[in-house]
């Protein structure tokens, strides 16, 4: 008799997509409320946006179980910090927390991928960008999930973000109003649900 292995897998990739721009003064952070695996739709009313902080909230998208555990953690260590500093945790310091809290697991990491968003402690727009294991980047804008190759390229034709490795520095914040960038994110959505049959239902965003 031949040996069969078994092929059980401890994750699962429920889809969805996620978007943050990141404005002179503001941030907006929207994603799908669609939750699937393989060609089922479990929910159409999930939410992927979590609040974090006062001026800081994050987007998820990949195996939400995971994604669940993350968020628990984070409100743990966030309400630790709380306690130890009298004040909430600025978004470039939550941002640090998840890299490392994701880096901390990377032998078994947590399937999923993440984009942080919020105000700085200059009351700028800030995006930060996530792969599974904690590398991370500030960026003026970013996408996440099963829609994100077909956002990328959009935002990035619309935006046109100044490439990190300009010296010196150029500001990364996109040069957009609020209401053009929510303008924005509703025609990307629009544009990746016709071709992404994980993306889709609703969108829900947080500015």
């Amino acid at each position: 008799m031949t040996k069969q292995h078994a092929n059980w897998s401890p994750y699962d990739n429920n889809g969805g997509s996620c978007v943050a721009i990141a404005g002179a003064d503001y941030c907006v952070i929207a994603a799908d409320t669609r939750m699937s695996t393989g060609y089922n739709i479990l929910t159409r009313d999930y939410s992927k946006i979590s609040q974090l902080a006062e001026k800081c909230v994050m987007a998820s998208s990949g195996f939400q179980a995971d994604v669940k555990a993350l968020q628990k953690v984070l409100s743990a260590r966030h309400l630790i910090y709380q306690h130890q500093h009298n004040k909430q945790m600025s978004c470039p310091a939550m941002a640090q927390l998840l890299s490392n809290t994701l880096y901390y697991k990377r032998f078994f990491p947590y399937y999923a991928f993440n984009v942080l968003g919020g105000l700085d402690n200059e009351g700028k727009g800030c995006v930060f960008t996530y792969d599974a294991v904690g590398s991370y980047e500030r960026v003026g804008y970013s996408s996440q999930g099963s829609g994100s190759t077909l956002i990328m390229p959009f935002l990035d034709n619309q935006l046109k973000s100044p490439s990190p490795l300009l010296l010196p520095a150029q500001d990364a914040v996109t040069p957009l109003s609020e209401a053009e960038a929510v303008d924005l994110v509703k025609t990307v959505f629009a544009s990746a649900t016709e071709r992404d049959i994980y993306t889709g239902d609703k969108l829900k965003s947080s500015s």
